[in-house]
């Protein structure tokens, strides 16, 4: 039988290939986590993984056929798939990043693009109980700081520091703040002193070097560390905050429950409709991330 969503046109029964594109590709555990999730949802689906460049993306993504539901993306692909979308949910629209493609999800057969990395924060967020954000702290000012900026904006935050190299970086997180009600504020990264907030997002490289004073500045007003990092694990920042007796918590939440939120999308076409069994399947996806040999 076709499923159809209220407006979100008809999702193809037969298409069953999905993967993760991105460059370098190797290190994702997005693989593992789909294929824990399928087994327990009865999906007979398989999720592999290309690397793929942004000046290839175009081609490999017209190559496709209609066995293929739907692509997860990473870096440096968001842009480049923000633009082969007919349509984007609001996240996508906000941050101009696209981490998701839907390909059998309209009538037309146009790709529809999502932006799970803002969901995925907010609940890796709700793992630690914190709901509400009144004001925070951004690390670093690249693609995954403006979806670090729009999760916030929907916990509540009115006040955000932006901790920059190059302060003029943060000018766009300026603008989009003033779209989302948010005062952001560019700092200096090596600056001494800093604002204490309850939170502090991360979306410095994992191979980023900073200088010791510098992340201990951060560290010791910075509250919880949410550290988008995954595959370079610790960070300078993570062994920081270790020192000043404070949390951090590694990319894998945000990974997790962006991939949840991804399912949700490949198999009813909307990110905000929960599935039978999820809980089930959110389980076995946590399982895969302490021992990958579980899938």
């Amino acid at each position: 039988m076709v499923r159809r969503q209220p407006g979100l046109g008809v999702l193809t029964p037969g298409a069953t290939r999905l993967e993760v594109w991105g460059d370098p590709i190797a290190h994702s555990r997005s693989p593992q986590l789909h294929a824990a999730a399928y087994a327990v949802l009865g999906l007979d689906w398989s999720y592999g993984r290309r690397r793929v460049d942004a000046a290839s993306f175009g081609q490999e993504l017209a190559g496709l056929d209609r066995e293929w539901r739907g692509l997860s993306l990473t870096m440096p692909l968001k842009a480049v798939a923000f633009a082969a979308a007919a349509t984007r949910d609001r996240r996508a629209e906000l941050t101009g990043a696209v981490n998701t493609l839907l390909l059998r999800g309209t009538d037309s057969g146009m790709p529809r693009g999502f932006n799970t990395d803002v969901g995925g924060i907010v609940r890796a967020l709700s793992d630690d109980r914190i709901t509400v954000v009144p004001r925070a702290r951004i690390v670093g000012a690249g693609a995954t700081a403006t979806s670090a900026l729009v999760a916030l904006s929907e916990l509540g935050a009115s006040e955000v520091e932006v901790a920059a190299r190059r302060p003029e970086a943060v000018h766009a997180l300026v603008q989009l703040g003033e779209r989302l009600g948010i005062a952001v504020s560019p700092t200096p990264l090596a600056a001494s002193d800093h604002p204490a907030v309850p939170v502090t997002i991360a979306t410095l490289p994992g191979e980023a070097q900073l200088p010791a004073a510098v992340a201990d500045a951060l560290a010791r007003s910075g509250g919880l560390l949410l550290d988008v990092v995954y595959g370079h694990w610790p960070t300078a920042l993570s062994d920081a905050w270790e020192r000043a007796g404070a949390p951090a918590r590694s990319g894998l939440g945000m990974l997790l429950h962006q991939a949840l939120l991804q399912i949700r999308i490949f198999r009813h076409g909307d990110p905000d409709m929960p599935m039978d069994r999820e809980d089930e399947a959110l389980a076995a996806m946590r399982r895969v991330l302490v021992d990958p040999h579980t899938a």
